[in-house]
């Protein structure tokens, strides 16, 4: 069902949100101890607080109204059943069932689809490597979510490294990426993994050329021996010369392929049963998300906590403030999870969707950001919710530095919620904090392999809920091709130093990056 401001429901939540907006004081709803166990739930490997949004709980009884008439377990169900969700591109979307289980009693492989296979050939490629003692090195060369997935795991695995060469990830265009993750490296003792879908990648295209040069330079190497790819185009990649690679599927989106074949820099580090148990941990997100009641169901109440804010509180965006070092990329992952999945002003059908949809998403690392800009967070004249992840322990031993932690982001957390008045002696207004701002706090018991897994699959439901909710498909991503059009253009444009018919801007910018100084452009 389409739903927009001139349904019931609709209008009925905007009612509640302006009511929220006027009366909703969170510090005196939390002297209510059972706030807290009526808005936080149980998912596998997390403890979801709700408890500090701005909401209560008949804003949350009619945002699961509005994801009922909106169809999301049905559209849930699609996606599971492997049909066509992604109706731009006439899809399915596959990465749910990369997760199934790949090895049942007796351990002999289940191969039910190409996904499988592929994933079979990628932790069996793994392990080939891992025990390899040609290669000291692994580079990973991918951009978007070929980079952004690989990089995050690899910080967050890193207790699990065991053995194998070191694998370095390189995703920018800007050469001083890969060449910095070439110093020191001997180009006989280095693999590189190729990642790219459509195997037309630009930027990656780049690095993979330079990359080659580099090791050719090296000596006398015959190349193909020293390079994977991972492609949905294995024709094309091997009529390029490569003789070792690996499939995705089309069905997988690049910011949900890391459960795939794009997972390999991940599976050589840390050895293919901890990548297993990352696609254990994130099953069992899926079979709650699938089995779960919506009015339990944590993807779906963090996918219409995303709807209240936007469309119904217009709220610009989410600070996401990991504490824990190894999820320092996580907000980087989520921007593209989220931004490229549901950033859209059409609905799936063409039409507009007719409300704000999600906003930014940002943050970096606790403590970090607190000395940075928590002090826009809790005084600022905007107002922006925080999503706080933490893990009650820690690998690394020091208990001093973990308490520690886990005191600050519970502080953050109360902080913005209670605020506070300036007391005698101190100053009126400067030392005033308004309160009243909102946060979600996700809580780990520890960040294994099994816990990362549910976490990423926990946001990747979240978008799927709020894009169904707001009637848009979280799988294409239009917007992404225009820039790389006009760059292809303008890469032109610089050997041939034609200026006609750009813009005055765009015209004296380019003149200057071939001249080094302003020149007319008339």
């Amino acid at each position: 069902m389409t739903l927009n401001a001139d349904t019931t429901i609709w209008q009925g939540l905007q009612a509640r949100a302006a009511a929220c907006e006027r009366e909703l004081n969170l510090a005196h709803a939390l002297h209510d101890a059972g706030r807290f166990e009526r808005l936080s739930l149980q998912a596998p490997h997390v403890l979801l607080d709700c408890s500090k949004c701005l909401w209560d709980e008949a804003a949350l009884a009619a945002l699961l109204q509005l994801a009922e008439q909106a169809g999301v377990a049905p559209r849930r169900d699609a996606l599971y059943d492997g049909a066509v969700v992604n109706e731009t591109e006439q899809r399915p979307a596959l990465h749910v069932r990369l997760r199934a289980p790949l090895v049942p009693q007796g351990g002999a492989w289940v191969v039910e689809d190409e996904c499988h296979a592929g994933l079979r050939d990628m932790l069996a490629l793994a392990q080939q490597i891992r025990t390899d003692a040609r290669f000291t090195d692994v580079v990973h060369i991918g951009i978007g979510g070929s980079g952004l997935g690989p990089e995050l795991m690899l910080q967050a695995l890193q207790p699990w490294y065991a053995g194998g060469p070191r694998v370095h990830v390189v995703s920018n265009l800007d050469g001083h990426d890969l060449h910095q993750a070439l110093q020191c490296l001997v180009p006989a003792r280095t693999l590189f993994i190729v990642a790219s879908k459509s195997w037309s990648t630009a930027e990656t295209q780049r690095n993979m050329a330079s990359a080659k040069a580099w090791l050719c330079a090296g000596g006398d190497l015959h190349w193909p021996n020293h390079f994977v790819a991972v492609s949905s185009r294995e024709d094309v990649a091997r009529q390029s010369g490569f003789t070792q690679t690996l499939h995705i599927p089309e069905g997988i989106g690049g910011r949900f392929s890391v459960w795939s074949a794009v997972g390999l820099p991940v599976a050589v580090a840390v050895g293919p049963q901890v990548f297993e148990r990352l696609l254990q941990g994130a099953a069992e997100m899926d079979a709650h998300f699938a089995q779960a009641p919506l009015e339990h169901n944590a993807p779906v109440w963090l996918g219409l906590l995303d709807v209240w804010y936007a469309s119904f509180l217009q709220m610009p965006g989410r600070c996401v403030a990991p504490y824990h070092h190894g999820l320092r990329r996580l907000p980087a992952y989520l921007q593209q999870l989220e931004m490229e999945s549901n950033g859209k002003q059409v609905r799936a059908d063409g039409k507009p969707v007719g409300c704000l949809t999600t906003g930014m998403v940002w943050g970096e690392p606790g403590s970090n950001g607190q000395h940075a800009f928590f002090q826009w967070l809790h005084q600022g004249t905007q107002r922006i919710p925080v999503e706080f992840i933490a893990a009650r322990t820690a690998e690394h031993g020091l208990p001093e530095h973990q308490e520690a932690l886990l005191a600050n982001a519970l502080a953050q957390a109360q902080a913005l919620m209670q605020g506070a008045r300036a007391g005698e002696g101190q100053l009126l207004g400067h030392q005033d904090f308004p309160g009243n701002r909102p946060s979600t706090f996700m809580l780990l018991d520890a960040l294994t392999p099994e816990s990362l897994g549910a976490l990423l699959a926990l946001h990747e439901h979240r978008v799927f809920v709020a894009g169904t909710v707001w009637g848009i498909n979280s799988f294409d991503q239009w917007g992404v091709e225009l820039g790389k059009t006009l760059a292809k253009d303008l890469r032109d444009r610089m050997d041939s130093a034609e200026l006609e018919g750009l813009d005055a801007s765009t015209a004296g910018l380019l003149s200057f990056c071939l001249q080094g100084s302003l020149v007319s452009v008339s």
